[in-house]
């Protein structure tokens, strides 16, 4: 019974701490031509839809999950299953994959047709906050 309790207890302490360490995700573009963009613009842009920005994603963790989630309504996996179908049948390549939101911060202020996504807390005055989903 105390090995059920002791499990239990830590599979809530872990559930917990993932709650508490989760970040809002905002997609961000340079401060101009992107301005502000609904959630479909956003989904169009990352699913090949739209061509008019170029899209910047993450590599992987919880900020690609939250954003495939919310923004684009399919998981990661389901995202990355939709970009090899594209690739192998011609139809599209799959968004340019950054180490992270220092990364995608970067990439995006350096080219104003380009949208990527990161962490809310990291935010500055290099990009601007286009959906926050």
């Amino acid at each position: 019974m105390k090995i059920k309790l002791r499990y239990l207890l830590t599979v809530a302490a872990v559930a917990f701490a993932g709650v508490v360490h989760a970040q809002a995700v905002v997609v961000v573009g340079a401060s101009s031509p992107a301005g502000n963009m609904t959630k479909e613009q956003v989904a169009d842009i990352f699913s090949g839809r739209s061509t008019e920005f170029e899209p910047v994603d993450q590599v992987g963790g919880a900020i690609r999950d939250e954003f495939s989630s919310k923004v684009l309504g399919k998981s990661t996996t389901q995202m990355k299953a939709f970009w090899a179908k594209a690739a192998f049948t011609g139809k599209g390549n799959p968004p340019k994959e950054l180490g992270g939101s220092a990364d995608v911060k970067q990439a995006v202020a350096a080219n104003p047709k380009r949208v990527g996504y990161i962490e809310k807390s990291a935010v500055d005055g290099t990009v601007k906050v286009i959906l926050s989903p």
